[in-house]
């Protein structure tokens, strides 16, 4: 299995979610997102420090 960098998990950074490295985003607020139709440009837009 592949480990995954941008992704962390800390018990004491957002109740332990995984979140993207570095930052109080949550991998899921992104999938959400994404499986609501919005674009990568659109997410990028609110989000403009990921990559």
């Amino acid at each position: 299995m592949q480990t995954l960098t941008r992704i962390t998990r800390n018990t004491e950074v957002m109740g332990g979610k995984p979140c993207i490295r570095g930052m109080r985003v949550t991998v899921g607020t992104i999938v959400g997102l994404m499986a609501s139709g919005h674009s990568n440009s659109d997410i990028l837009k609110a989000y403009p420090y990921l990559e």
